[in-house]
């Protein structure tokens, strides 16, 4: 009897350690995973790319490159494939900062942020936009069964994990562009990135918003910030749209003094674009547009700029010096999703910039998840870890020493990207996500945070 039950304690002994044990393997992994996931893979895409009007897009594109092909007797690499164009469609120690929740910081033109206008409700739009956006299916329909369909139901219900303090707020409405602008300065951001369609154009879920580009323009200009175009993937964009599209803003936006320019080393000052989903186009037709002898050439003309291209594979950054771009940004708020969005991958890009006289603007984000919008998409959340997941990023930002920073976003509440005012929110059965324990401005601080730093650290790579 003794002899057993010598033996039982032993087992039950044995069970408990080898319990904790892998209790203790699951916390490293699970903290591996949401802090640097550097070496993870694309894993499953997000699946967008297999939608049919990406298809067909794809296809076009093919059709596209044939034709260049016939025409001009050159081989070219062939387009992005099918898991880029899927990639393509997504779109804390506290900050020892004691500034009053009402006092401004300095822009810092080098911090730029991704900004969307393209929110509505019925007060100022007649509808809700954006904030109503409809589910989308996994590709799989036997995964795609597995979820929920249907559209989401504002203002309670939302398309978005967080909840905005300003609530489902339209675009529109000009204490909205203000409450921005202010916080936007209270972060020590100079820069917005405004999310551009042509007249007339917008994406599948909005409504078209040039419009607001002459307000927007007019109130980031009372707090001294600027404003830069992120050009989003338009119907037929190529070289020559492009030209059209760019002379239209610096034609009708260029005079007015909140619209950026970039002073490059060589003393110029010129306008920048950034082009979403740039790799969609091949580089022989972005030659045309960004190179001194394309048929459809913009340099050296009033039209000229600075373009800055999105990279997400490795193979990218040859297309992007081979296209005529002026750099690279990488965008996505998801470090391990993509190449490009992989901080250990930085180094080297910034490296192939310097040597091919680029500019490398890595893009920082607090977070990412898209479940509201995505719900069998949770394995590409990053949480924000209290603000720990933000300061990782800025610090491997700072690493290479970036002429500019990027941080996505301002307020694409869709993926969980933005660092604007959150506040907790329950209502029925859905409890949204906040910035607990800390303040609903945490994320603007920890910004104006990694602001300072990179001017006090700039000084000394200037030096």
């Amino acid at each position: 009897i003794l002899k057993y039950d010598i033996m039982a304690r032993f087992r039950r002994r044995t069970c408990i350690i080898l319990l904790l044990f892998i209790l203790f393997i699951c916390s490293i992994m699970m903290a591996l995973k949401t802090l640097r996931p550097d070496r993870a893979g694309f894993g499953d895409p997000f699946g967008l790319g297999l939608l049919p009007e990406l298809q067909q897009r794809t296809e076009l594109l093919e059709s596209k490159r044939s034709s260049l092909n016939r025409d001009q007797g050159d081989t070219v690499t062939q387009i992005s494939n099918m898991h880029a164009a899927a990639v393509s469609t997504m779109k804390a120690s506290i900050p020892s900062v004691n500034k009053l929740e009402g006092e401004l910081s300095s822009p810092n033109y080098n911090f730029h942020v991704f900004y969307y206008s393209w929110f509505g409700n019925p007060q100022f739009d007649g509808k809700y936009i954006h904030w109503n956006h409809p589910l989308l299916p996994h590709w799989d329909p036997k995964i795609a069964n597995n979820y929920p369909k249907g559209r989401h139901n504002p203002p309670e219900d939302i398309a978005a994990n967080f909840y905005p303090e300003l609530g489902s707020y339209s675009s529109k409405d000009t204490s909205v562009i203000e409450a921005h602008m202010k916080q936007m300065l209270s972060a020590s951001i100079g820069v917005l990135a405004l999310s551009w369609y042509p007249p007339g154009m917008a994406d599948e879920n909005g409504e078209p918003t040039d419009d607001l580009v002459p307000i927007i323009l007019d109130y980031a200009g009372k707090y001294n910030l600027k404003v830069t175009f992120h050009i989003e993937p338009y119907k037929d964009r190529d070289d020559r749209s492009m030209y059209h599209n760019v002379k239209y803003i610096i034609d009708k936006y260029g005079a007015h003094p909140a619209f950026y320019r970039h002073k490059t080393s060589t003393g110029r000052s010129l306008p920048m674009f950034y082009v979403y989903d740039s790799y969609v186009t091949i580089p022989e037709i972005w030659a045309n547009l960004l190179t001194v002898s394309g048929s459809q050439t913009i340099r050296n003309t009033p039209y000229d700029a600075l373009f800055i291209a999105l990279l997400v594979e490795e193979r990218h950054k040859h297309d992007i010096h081979r296209s005529g771009f002026d750099g690279m940004y990488t965008y996505f708020a998801t470090n391990g999703f993509s190449y490009g969005s992989s901080h250990h991958n930085w180094a080297s890009l910034k490296a192939f910039c310097d040597s091919n006289n680029l500019m490398f603007i890595p893009s920082v984000g607090p977070g990412y998840i898209d479940t509201s919008i995505r719900p069998w998409n949770n394995h590409n959340t990053r949480n924000r870890v209290n603000g720990k997941y933000y300061e990782t990023a800025f610090n491997a930002a700072l690493l290479v020493r970036p002429e500019i920073i990027s941080i996505t976003s301002f307020n694409e509440w869709h993926e969980g990207t933005q660092i604007e005012k959150a506040v907790p929110k329950k209502t029925g059965q859905i409890v949204y996500l906040d910035y607990k324990p800390h303040k609903p401005n945490v994320y603007l601080e920890l910004t104006q945070k990694w602001s300072e730093k990179y001017r006090k650290e700039k000084e000394q790579w200037l030096m």
